[in-house]
C-alpha cells in the first residue's frame, strides 16, 4: 500500500510539474542602488553620506480565456519583503488589483502628479511636515479599474482594516484601534480624442473616506481627503497644476475626548523641461495651510502653514543616474520661522 501510495503520489507530482512548466510564465529581477550626500542650513544633521537600495521581482503569466496576471515582489531598502501586489487584467472587464499597502492605488497614487526631474519637492529628505492627501492605498486593499472609455479610467478601492498592519496569506492583522474600513474612488482622465494638442492632457480627481472605529471614544475620528489636479506635456516641456486636503475628525462622535477638525489645504506646481534623453530640469512648489483647532485664528500665520520649492537636475549615463536637487523649506513642521535649505547629491545605479 505504501508502495502504491509512493507511484501515485510521484505520477501526480510528475503530472503537476509538466502542467506548471507548460503554463509558466515570465519572471525578472530589477534592482539598484542610489548613493547620497546632503548637506542642510540650519539644521543640527548627523551623517551626510546614505545608501539606500531596491530589489524587485515580477513574475507575469496568462490564464487560458486570455486574462493575464502579473506578481510584483519589493524590497525597499529593508531585511524583508516591502510590498506584495497582485494584478490581474481581465481584459474589457478592467483589472482588479490585490495591494499590500504600498500607495499604488487610491487617493495616494494622486498626492502629487507634478512633473520633477527627480523626486517630488517634499521628498528630498528634508522632514517639512506638509500634509499629503492620505487615502485606502497605504493599507492592505483591493481595487477595481475600469477599461479605458473616451480616455477615462475610474478605480474604487477598499481596505477592509485602515492602518492595520500587513498580513501574508491566511493572516488576520491586529486592528488599528483607530479606524474601520476606507473607501477611495479615483478618475484618471486623458481627452485627446483624436486631437494631437490634448494627448498631453492628463486630469486626475480623487476622494477618500475612512470610518472611525465604532465605540472607541477616545481614538474614533472619521478622516476624508480629496485631489484634483492636472499635467500638461507639450514637445520636452511639462506642467503641473494640483490641489488637496484632508480632514480629521469632521464627524466628531458624541463623547469623543478627540472631537476637533483639523483641516489641511494643499497647494501645488510645477514645470519640467527634458533637455534630451539623458538630461532634464525641473522645479516644483508645494504648500500646506492648516485650519481647525489645531490652526485657529489665535495661531500666528507662520504657524499655520509650511511651504517647499524644489529645484532639480538629473542627468542619465547609462545604467547609472546623476541628480542634484536644491530645496528649500518654510516653517517646515508648522514652526514659525524654521526655515531650512538642503542640498542633495545622488549618484544611482540600476540593474
Amino acid at each position: 500500500m505504501n508502495k502504491l501510495t509512493k507511484v501515485g503520489c510521484s505520477a501526480l507530482c510528475g503530472s503537476l510539474a509538466s502542467i506548471v512548466a507548460a503554463n509558466a510564465g515570465d519572471m525578472t529581477v530589477t534592482g539598484g542602488v542610489d548613493m547620497t550626500w546632503m548637506s542642510t542650513e540650519n539644521a543640527v544633521t548627523g551623517n551626510p553620506i546614505g545608501i539606500g537600495s531596491n530589489l524587485t521581482f515580477k513574475g507575469s503569466g496568462e490564464l487560458d480565456n486570455g486574462w493575464t496576471f502579473d506578481l510584483t515582489v519589493a524590497n525597499l531598502n529593508a531585511s524583508a519583503y516591502s510590498a506584495a501586489i497582485v494584478d490581474l487584467k481581465m481584459g474589457g472587464l478592467g483589472s482588479l488589483n490585490f495591494n499590500q499597502g504600498n500607495s499604488g492605488n487610491g487617493v495616494h497614487a494622486y498626492d502629487d502628479k507634478m512633473p520633477t526631474a527627480w523626486e517630488e519637492s517634499w521628498g528630498n529628505g528634508l522632514s517639512t511636515g506638509v500634509k499629503l492627501a492620505n487615502g485606502a492605498g497605504s493599507s492592505m486593499n483591493i481595487a477595481y479599474t475600469t477599461p479605458k472609455f473616451l480616455g477615462t479610467t475610474i478605480q474604487a478601492t477598499y481596505a477592509p482594516e485602515m492602518g492595520a498592519a500587513d498580513t501574508a496569506d491566511k493572516g488576520n492583522a491586529t486592528a488599528s484601534n483607530s479606524k474601520d474600513s476606507g473607501y477611495d474612488l479615483t478618475m484618471h482622465i486623458n481627452p485627446s480624442m483624436g486631437t494631437e494638442i490634448l494627448s498631453g492632457l492628463n486630469i486626475y480627481l480623487g476622494a477618500h473616506y475612512a470610518e472611525s472605529t465604532d465605540g472607541n471614544a477616545t481614538l474614533g475620528q472619521d478622516t476624508g481627503s480629496g485631489v484634483a489636479a492636472a499635467t500638461f506635456d507639450i514637445g520636452p516641456i511639462s506642467f503641473g497644476y494640483g490641489v488637496s486636503g484632508h480632514v480629521t475628525g469632521y464627524k466628531d462622535t458624541p463623547g469623543d475626548a478627540n472631537g476637533t477638525t483639523e483641516y489641511y489645504k494643499n497647494h501645488m506646481y510645477g514645470v519640467a523641461f527634458n533637455v534630451n534623453d539623458d538630461l532634464s530640469l525641473s522645479y516644483s512648489y508645494y504648500d500646506t495651510r492648516k485650519e481647525g483647532q489645531s490652526g485657529n485664528a489665535s495661531q500666528p500665520e507662520n504657524n499655520r502653514y509650511v511651504e517647499v520649492e524644489s529645484m532639480q537636475i538629473a542627468y542619465s549615463v547609462g545604467g547609472a543616474s546623476l541628480r542634484l536637487a536644491e530645496t528649500k523649506g518654510t516653517n517646515v513642521n508648522f514652526a514659525a520661522d524654521d526655515n531650512r535649505d538642503m542640498t542633495v547629491l545622488s549618484v544611482g545605479l540600476a540593474f
